[in-house]
């Protein structure tokens, strides 16, 4: 690395800082890395690790998606401030819906849904409806870092294709218990724009306050602060055709989000494996993503905790003051034992996070990466990481191994990539990342290396 590039990211941590607190700073913080990472994982189009092993999800067919839902539960379990269950469809096993809640502090009966069904019909399916699946994913990646006044759940559901059976399942039970349900935002198919005109529709009905919950995204689409380049269709009379209708059906307050079908402009390849992830307009999902999460972070109402960190040289310091704080490392997963200052100087190079409490709130960092410190103390004999900058494909040679596992983490400290390695030499594909700084992280029977690679 050269001297020059060190002090430019120096510089740039220093006044970078890894989360925001305003509506408008979360809703930049949607990463499209983030994202697409999902859903060549969850299309199968790239591997990733379930249940410690490395895995193909093939298809998410009813009868064959237990490992999807299993990627599904990882994912939300391994997030902060949520409570993750598979909800089994009338008590069956291989028939679930994964249900994560997040606790409001201060009205946990005010219940907001975001919901996505994961099911599909052939292989693929990007569009339908990994989409909406990553959609969710990544919101609750973002708003589970934060405390909010009213709760938010996180819906994935199971069976939508043979005719909306497990958000049925959902809804019949909220209405049967007498649940709170303020709002369920219903994403089906959000990432297909053909004519690249950024038309998108809101399909609502007048239940409940459901043409009021139409009125808030418009007025949030439309917010200048925001400066969201999407257009809106508003269908009413809306289809029934997805999973918000079983919440009409008990007078729950409930819209879909999606691409433009009312214009004709969705996906050509509905319901084949022709719907895969080349067929997607990215900078327009990227759009609607970060609509979808502008409205779910408003709804959930932000408490004042700081949750940021800065940088002075290779010290980390949390904004808040007056609290306590736990510091972790991101790479091992593991909590640093007496890091429990406002400040913290790591030793290694890596990604770091820190856990803030101030009274019954507690928040979490991003995780931050800190790669100002001395290479030579991570060095492993024999591993050669070319070329670097990269454009398409990245070389990682290793010497003999047990165990080796990747992961390639942005600039905001965010995996955009993760795999194990299986071979001395490994090929990995970077062409779908976005140009700029990363990270690679290697675990190598134990020992952890991290150093950093331009994307060209």
């Amino acid at each position: 690395m050269s001297k020059n590039l060190i002090s430019f990211l120096a510089c740039f941590f220093m006044m970078y800082l890894v989360a925001g607190q305003s509506i408008a700073e979360i809703i930049n913080q949607v990463s499209l890395d983030s994202l697409q990472l999902t859903l060549r994982e969850f299309t199968g189009e790239q591997t990733t690790i379930v249940n410690g092993n490395s895995v193909t999800i093939q298809n998410r067919v009813q009868s064959n998606n237990d490992l999807a839902a299993d990627y599904l539960f990882e994912k939300l379990d391994g997030l902060n401030n949520l409570t993750v269950s598979n909800q089994l469809i009338n008590g069956e096993a291989g028939r679930r819906n994964v249900i994560a809640t997040q606790l409001g502090k201060t009205n946990p009966d005010a219940i907001y849904i975001v919901c996505a069904h994961y099911d599909s019909v052939a292989d693929y399916c990007a569009d339908d409806n990994a989409s909406g699946t990553a959609a969710v994913l990544e919101i609750a990646r973002l708003l589970s870092t934060q405390c909010l006044d009213n709760t938010i759940v996180y819906a994935l559901w199971d069976e939508e294709e043979i005719g909306l059976v497990g958000s049925n399942y959902y809804a019949t039970q909220a209405a049967a218990n007498g649940d709170n349900i303020l709002g369920v935002l219903n994403i089906d198919m959000m990432g297909y724009d053909g004519n690249n005109d950024n038309d998108f529709d809101i399909d609502v009905r007048d239940f409940g306050n459901s043409i009021a919950m139409k009125d808030d995204i418009v007025s949030i689409l439309n917010n200048p602060t925001y400066g969201f380049t999407l257009n809106v269709n508003v269908v009413n009379p809306g289809t029934t055709a997805s999973d918000h209708a079983r919440f009409w059906n008990q007078g729950y307050t409930a819209v879909l989000v999606g691409e433009s079908w009312e214009t004709n402009d969705q996906t050509p390849f509905y319901h084949s494996s022709g719907d895969d992830y080349s067929t997607l307009n990215f900078p327009y999902y990227h759009e609607l993503a970060k609509l979808i999460t502008g409205y779910m972070v408003t709804k959930g109402g932000l408490l004042n905790i700081d949750n940021t960190v800065t940088q002075n040289a290779s010290t980390l310091t949390a904004s808040q003051s007056s609290a306590t704080y736990q510091w972790s490392n991101c790479d091992t997963e593991t909590v640093i034992a007496g890091a429990t200052n406002q400040s913290y100087t790591p030793v290694v190079n890596g990604n770091y996070k820190v856990e803030i409490t101030t009274g019954s709130c507690t928040e979490i960092s991003t995780c931050f990466a800190v790669n100002t410190l001395g290479v030579e103390a991570f060095s492993i004999d024999g591993l050669k990481i070319f070329p670097n900058p990269v454009k398409t494909v990245l070389n990682i040679e290793l010497p003999q191994f047990s165990k080796a596992e990747l992961k390639i983490v942005n600039i905001n400290g965010q995996v955009v990539l993760k795999q194990s390695i299986e071979e001395r030499l490994t090929k990995v594909k970077l062409s779908a990342l976005t140009n700029g700084i990363y990270f690679v992280n290697l675990k190598v029977d134990g020992k952890v290396l991290t150093q950093k690679i331009v994307k060209e």
